[in-house]
């Protein structure tokens, strides 16, 4: 074995740190050291991190090394290194939403998620960014420089999680917490080729709360993603619509298609046309599914034109209540395009808006009537593959800036749970995400499934992990 303080220890995932510390060949505080020396390789190219916190991740993970040696770990998670994303509170630290325009009040108290990762015994090494204000599918925003793709920096990793993406993809932590309200773990995950799960609502608590908002984690295997989750899920006080602990085993990745009846998506009847190259993996991994015993059927579109556009117009219409109330010093520092995107709210009326809110209800209803014949459901993640960093959003147009989200959207209103797994590569080498979605608290089922596909995906879907050098690679600030 190679010293332990060399890189590779940040390219093991979290099953085999836990049995390394188990046995004692491996100490928490030389794979923490080994993660911390893997960011300062990489975010002069990926600004992916917000914040470091490696003194207190150090401590921590020497608390960690003591309580294996006595043989009381704290859980599944203890000593494993995670990154969490920047809207989620930590105590005595402002929560900036990767805005300029926020303003710095240090948070009382730990985000639910947050103090579980702690209280688990997990070292916890920053926080990853954000786009602005989390209504970006890109590493864009005002507050940090631009987020890029490990696997070509000319491309976004995507957002509103851009940034545990890329530590993701990076090899920054197995474990990386983002969240999703339209796709904003999914999409990421899809560019940045790993796995990003979006649980049943209410699974992992949320504060603040909001409606479709879910937490989930993100890493480079499923299986890392699947012990994140025998941890992290349970209720809390903040958040109303969080869910009572169950007795789902997380661990237990078995799976058996045979039999089970798999609905692949490629048009959901709104939003922006599935590319060939996308299509063509979604098909393959239909393949494997139907090869290995899984009854597949094409569904139909389910979605009204438009539906997309409303979800978009609400948001609008929130997001530009929230820009009247700031301070003009602030409003200027708010990104360009997201100012612009708040104004087309303007001329919304109050029973428009209402409207539009409304059509999240009703998205939900449909998503959960088309997809109910099945036990899972195969599409893409995004539509296209990654696109230019500078570009805020796929579309690169504040008219169609949510044009590309409607793969995702639905699951976050219907409350299932999906996740985003690497099925391929374009041409140009864009990691292509092939969605899977369950039924409702079927959380095991979809994990179980992403896990089949992750071992049974065409040999081209496992590509080497992009590595990035400290002397290579720079990247200003926009």
């Amino acid at each position: 074995m190679e010293p332990p303080s060399t890189p590779h220890l940040a390219d093991l995932d979290a099953a085999q740190l836990v049995a390394g510390y188990a046995t004692g060949d491996l100490n928490p505080v030389d794979v923490v050291t080994s993660c911390l020396q893997r960011m300062d390789e990489c975010e002069p190219a990926l600004r992916a991190m917000s914040e470091r916190f490696d003194e207190e991740a150090l401590t921590a993970a020497e608390s960690s090394s003591r309580r294996w040696e006595q043989g009381t770990p704290r859980s599944a998670l203890d000593g494993v290194p995670l990154t969490l994303k920047e809207n989620q509170q930590l105590a005595g630290r402002p929560t900036i939403l990767g805005s300029a325009s926020t303003e710095q009040v240090p948070a009382e108290h730990n985000a639910p998620v947050a103090q579980k990762a702690l209280n688990a015994g997990a070292s916890l090494l920053g926080r990853t960014t954000m786009s602005e204000l989390g209504m970006l599918s890109s590493g864009i925003a005002s507050a940090h420089p631009i987020t890029r793709n490990p696997w070509n920096l000319q491309w976004s990793p995507g957002g509103s999680s851009g940034g545990a993406a890329a530590a993701s993809a990076a090899g920054y932590a197995p474990i990386n917490l983002g969240s999703d309200i339209g796709g904003s773990i999914r999409l990421p995950a899809s560019w940045c080729g790993v796995a990003g799960f979006k649980p049943t609502y209410g699974r992992i608590s949320v504060d603040p709360p909001y409606p479709g908002r879910t937490i989930g984690p993100m890493g480079r295997t499923v299986s890392d993603v699947a012990r994140s989750m025998s941890v992290l899920t349970g209720p809390h006080s903040a958040d109303p619509w969080s869910l009572p602990p169950d007795d789902t085993a997380w661990l237990d990745l078995s799976f058996d298609p045979v039999g089970l009846k798999v609905g692949v998506v490629l048009d959901v009847g709104a939003g922006t046309v599935v590319e060939p190259e996308v299509a063509s993996v979604i098909r393959e991994a239909a393949e494997v599914f139907a090869a290995a015993g899984a009854q597949v059927t094409n569904v139909p579109p389910y979605l009204a034109a438009g539906t997309v556009s409303l979800i978009d117009r609400f948001w609008r219409a929130s997001h530009w209540r929230k820009y009247r109330a700031m301070t003009p010093d602030q409003q200027s520092r708010v990104l360009p395009f997201i100012a612009e995107w708040c104004r087309g709210a303007a001329e919304i009326t109050a029973e428009e808006s209402l409207a539009a809110h409304d059509a999240q209800i009703d998205l939900g209803r449909t998503v959960l009537r088309a997809t109910d014949p099945f036990d899972l459901v195969l599409s893409p993640a995004s539509p296209g593959p990654a696109f230019p960093a500078e570009w805020p959003m796929p579309s690169n147009d504040v008219e169609t800036a949510m044009s590309h989200i409607h793969f995702c959207v639905g699951y976050n209103f219907s409350g299932m749970p999906a996740i985003s797994v690497n099925g391929g590569f374009t041409a140009a080498g864009s990691p292509v995400g092939v969605q899977i979605a369950a039924r409702r608290h079927a959380d095991r089922t979809a994990l179980a499934a992403a896990s089949f596909f992750e071992s049974e995906r065409p040999s081209d879907a496992a590509r080497p992990w992009p590595r990035l050098h400290l002397a290579e690679h720079h990247t200003p600030a926009p």
